[in-house]
């Protein structure tokens, strides 16, 4: 996607927020206008191994796949970023896929021993074998922008008033999902050949979600930014005012976020 809008071929995309300032960083002028989900990457294992409900601590978990291999989506994704800082003092093996839909074969034919990723990996893995999530999203990295509304800076130059109204109407999607699922599940059946069940799957997962950029969200973001430089995704540093732009939310959205309701 990041290279879609470095070529001009789209100019509005949702996305997780590491992809977009390691473009922007590169001197791609795109800035985020709206957020949209937030905790959207969560690691599914096989049963036999424990969860964070039952050990208590992210450390106890991630030391049960010391030696092992854990796979991802491509680097500098927000899940392959992720991970690999929690897993920076294991000795843990994470393996990058092009597509997140080979993550559960791979754990299946045994190549890889857990998998990371977003809600609707977790509801694949569930549908294919006996896994449950080992680490919820919450407990990975609190209010990581999972995703968000990002467009070339040259339609915020030019097209003022579709911003504002692609984000009254992403909004309302955001309220669909979060508060009528079952309807906003029958929607997405629409656009996709899945069933009803997966995507209900996928929404419980992690139901955070909304239009607004509330402080929060905004501090999760540059809390990458060391990290991105530690993975050598990026070299310099960005300020807020790099990665977003929030005269269209603030008008869109006033109100308090409502990714907690």
């Amino acid at each position: 996607m990041i290279e879609e809008f470095r070529s001009e071929n789209i100019d509005v995309g949702y996305t997780g927020l590491p992809p977009a300032m390691i473009g922007i960083e590169n001197r791609l002028k795109i800035k985020c206008v709206g957020g949209g989900h937030v905790e959207g990457t969560v690691m599914v294992a096989p049963k036999s191994y424990n969860s964070f409900n039952e050990l208590g601590s992210l450390k106890a978990v991630l030391t049960q796949f010391e030696g092992k291999t854990i796979g991802t989506p491509s680097k500098g994704c927000i899940h392959d970023v992720i991970i690999r800082e929690m897993t920076k003092e294991l000795d843990i093996e994470i393996k990058n896929f092009d597509w997140a839909d080979f993550i559960p074969d791979a754990i299946e034919e045994g190549g890889i021993a857990a998998g990371v990723g977003t809600p609707s990996l977790a509801a694949a893995i569930s549908n294919r074998f006996d896994s449950h999530i080992v680490v919820p999203p919450d407990k990975l990295w609190l209010w990581n922008p999972s995703y968000g509304i990002v467009v070339r800076e040259e339609l915020i130059d030019e097209s003022l008033e579709f911003i504002i109204d692609f984000l009254k109407s992403h909004e309302e999607a955001c309220n669909l999902v979060r508060l009528h699922p079952e309807q906003a599940a029958e929607i997405a059946l629409k656009g996709v050949g899945i069933d009803k069940d997966f995507v209900l799957k996928t929404y419980n997962v992690s139901p955070k979600y909304c239009a607004s950029i509330p402080k929060d969200y905004i501090e999760s973001t540059l809390k990458f930014i060391p990290v991105l430089k530690d993975l050598d995704y990026m070299r310099g540093d960005l300020k807020q005012e790099d990665i977003f732009d929030l005269q269209f939310i603030k008008k869109v959205h006033p109100e308090s976020s409502h990714y907690d309701h």
